[in-house]
């Protein structure tokens, strides 16, 4: 199904199937014989909820700055890691083999995802080839090509699964719970089924274990106060929330990365001109 506005196309396109089942990407382009650079987009939901839905307030802002922009659906929940990256790592591929007629630029690729989908995004960058994720072929026919990007920008991304996991535990454990800690620890043990998993799919401990990772550009944007998403972890020697220890694990890597923060209370919003400043500078 393809709409047309003024200044933009959308277009539903199923890029896999899981036997019967088909996964979509929404893909938005501007009007114009392109190519144009393609972001890729992951939505958020704890690796349990959510749709390509949940990313067309953001991919408006980026397709009316020029660029392309594909969200994406992915196994997730109960299918349990690594599927979402299996997925999202043929997505990559799929659209760069399709890019002519798709009117996209093959080289000019980054990546978005907010929450959960911020960590799936920085896991897909920093493991662009790894055989687990790149297991699915290509159909005979497509141009071979890899999921390496050019960028990476995430929203609150949950950049540490295990370290969150326990921080929900304890503060479910402590005299005044949150609210948001119900469930969290329960949407983790669907999705990851044990510690062991969150640890290894874990792109800040991929960092301290010493992981050969590829470390394109990266912005962090975090809304402040976010007692989910910004937290220290108790069991780092390092005295840094999370988004900071990152960052200072990331540039040891020899990667370049930004943090961002904006005000909780209005973060969507103030999160736009960032994101699409850092893509004009990556992909433009």
């Amino acid at each position: 199904m393809v709409t047309e506005t003024l200044d933009y196309t959308t277009e539903d396109i199923a890029y896999l199937h899981h036997g019967d089942t088909p996964l979509l990407l929404r893909l938005l382009r501007p009007d114009g014989a392109g190519p144009f650079p393609l972001v890729v987009d992951l939505h958020g939901g704890a690796w349990t909820m959510g749709d390509l839905t949940g990313c067309r307030e953001r991919d408006e802002i980026l397709v009316q700055a020029g660029f392309a922009a594909a969200a994406l659906d992915f196994r997730h929940a109960g299918d349990g890691y690594p599927a979402s990256l299996i997925d999202i790592n043929y997505a990559i591929r799929w659209l760069k083999s399709q890019s002519e007629r798709l009117r996209i630029d093959p080289g000019r690729v980054g990546i978005t995802g907010q929450s959960s989908g911020g960590h799936l995004a920085m896991l897909s960058a920093m493991r662009p080839l790894d055989p687990r994720y790149t297991s699915l072929e290509l159909d005979a026919g497509m141009a071979p090509t890899a999921a390496n990007l050019r960028c990476v920008a995430m929203t609150w991304p949950v950049i540490n699964p295990l370290s969150r996991y326990r921080h929900a535990l304890r503060l479910r454990g402590s005299a005044a719970p949150p609210a948001w800690t119900a469930s969290i620890p329960e949407r983790h043990d669907l999705y990851w089924r044990n510690e062991e998993t969150m640890a290894e799919g874990n792109p800040l401990l991929a960092l301290e274990r010493g992981e050969a990772v590829e470390t394109p550009p990266a912005l962090w944007i975090q809304g402040r106060p976010d007692q989910i998403h910004d937290y220290r972890d108790p069991e780092s020697d390092l005295d840094l929330n999370e988004p900071e220890r990152f960052a200072l694990r990331y540039r040891e890597a020899g990667g370049e990365i930004a943090v961002h923060y904006v005000d909780q209370a209005n973060r969507s919003a103030e999160s736009y001109a960032p994101l699409v400043a850092f893509f004009q500078k990556h992909l433009s």
